[in-house]
């Protein structure tokens, strides 16, 4: 049974963590709401965005002067898996759980017999992946110093996938991450991006035409670019509101527990006092007898 002072010392020291993890908490959570707006307004536009984009992409079809971008290389052999993670850990199961999606999709690839590359952005889906698909690993984005996610941020990871593209490095390219739905539910997702890929809307008239100037192989030439930078950019804000949401619960949980741990401490404290205090009382009442 520990002595009364190292019960004490560990008491002291769950209340230091139970302050830490309470202080988290509200930190999340004041950056929780921001990252939901932000995650919440630009949903709007990527859909729009892609709307736009599937009702050029089906008058096109699969025609040869259509642009690589949307059409591909005309092989599936070689995948690029861009994993999107956080730079910090204490967020519960957000970032091993992007990482489970994209080690699973390249364990099924690599049955298939294709080859796997890996592209990771954030400290913490490297590490995770480290293991496993390590050695297929052609390049880290680090986003350490990078205060609030921003287009240009979007940007320059879309840029480095398509110089990648363009210089025949992989053939597909699909991206992680964890897509917001409330503070407790983060649900991991995969896109392919190259080729790119877009669902019709259902609800769209298919009975209007448009004409467009310039033709829709040049509009596609210049906005599918834009269109990786975007899905990027969607993505590190939905990433950005699941990692806050994540961590707010995981903290809220770690506050909840080192309370009960406290309270168990603190009766096995009281008991292990009682008991030194009873011997004590023994003793005395034993020497008293024996005079």
């Amino acid at each position: 049974m520990p002595n009364l002072k190292d019960l004490k010392n560990r008491i002291a020291s769950v209340k230091s963590t139970r302050k830490i993890t309470k202080a988290m908490q509200m930190v999340a959570a004041a950056k929780l709401r921001r990252a939901q707006e932000s995650a919440e307004e630009a949903r709007p536009y990527a859909e729009r965005f892609n709307a736009v984009m599937a009702g050029l992409a089906a008058s096109v079809g699969g025609s040869d002067s259509a642009p690589k971008l949307l059409r591909g290389t005309g092989s599936d052999q070689v995948h690029l898996l861009v994993v999107l993670t956080a730079e910090r850990g204490l967020c519960g199961g957000f970032n091993s759980s992007i990482a489970k999606l994209a080690r699973t999709h390249a364990e099924r690839l690599q049955a298939e017999g294709k080859t796997v590359k890996t592209l990771t952005v954030g400290k913490k889906g490297r590490d995770a992946l480290k293991r496993d698909l390590g050695k297929f690993n052609v390049g880290h984005v680090d986003m350490t110093e990078v205060k609030r996610v921003g287009y240009a941020d979007a940007q320059g990871i879309a840029k480095g996938i398509l110089d990648r593209f363009d210089a025949g490095e992989f053939d597909v390219a699909t991206i992680f991450f964890a897509e917001f739905v409330n503070v407790v539910t983060q649900v991991p997702t995969a896109q392919q991006v190259i080729p790119a890929k877009f669902e019709q809307d259902a609800e769209a008239d298919d009975s209007t035409l448009y004409d467009y100037e310039p033709d829709e192989e040049a509009i596609l030439a210049d906005l599918l670019p834009k269109g990786v930078a975007t899905a990027i950019f969607s993505a590190l804000l939905e990433n950005g509101a699941s990692e806050q949401g994540a961590r707010m619960s995981a903290m809220d949980n770690a506050t909840r527990n080192a309370g009960e741990m406290i309270d168990k401490l603190t009766i096995e404290y009281n008991r292990s006092r009682q008991a030194v205090i009873t011997n004590e009382l023994i003793e005395i009442i034993s020497g008293a007898e024996a005079l």
